[in-house]
């Protein structure tokens, strides 16, 4: 992963007990170059909170200026860490929760983003929106 996909970031999902014995500890992905983010949500019926969807979407936005790769996981790969994914693809291509949702159906078919995921991914959105809008009416008024 590291070597073929240019993994230089990892975002976690899980909570620690999760991947306590099974996965590399910080210190063992350091020492093979990859940071690790990461934004506990409990498995099942957690919800990301909005500070740590902006806090991922920031992480990965640095790997992918510097031309590296971000792997984002939890457990199954179904609906934390396709949360995260569907918040950057919002924030990179200005899509709608819905359209990053679709996205990435077609890759992952099951995927589940629970209705408590959607409305934190909305409000995201909105927040997206919201300063996308406030940069555009700055930049104008400075013209």
């Amino acid at each position: 992963m590291v070597q073929d996909e240019n993994v230089r970031g990892l975002i976690t999902m899980n909570e620690e007990y999760e991947t306590r014995l099974l996965c590399n500890s910080p210190k063992e992905w350091k020492n093979v170059g990859v940071e690790q983010l990461r934004l506990s949500t409990i498995d099942m019926t957690g919800v990301p909170t909005l500070a740590n969807l902006q806090k991922g979407v920031q992480f990965a936005l640095k790997y992918l200026s510097l031309g590296q790769s971000v792997y984002v996981h939890c457990k199954a790969g179904r609906s934390r860490s396709a949360t995260m994914v569907a918040a950057y693809l919002i924030q990179v291509y200005n899509w709608t929760p819905e359209e990053a949702v679709r996205a990435i159906t077609k890759i992952r078919s099951h995927i589940y983003i629970r209705p408590g995921q959607l409305e934190v991914l909305k409000e995201f959105h909105k927040v997206i929106t919201a300063g996308a809008a406030k940069n555009e009416t700055c930049h104008t008024s400075q013209m």
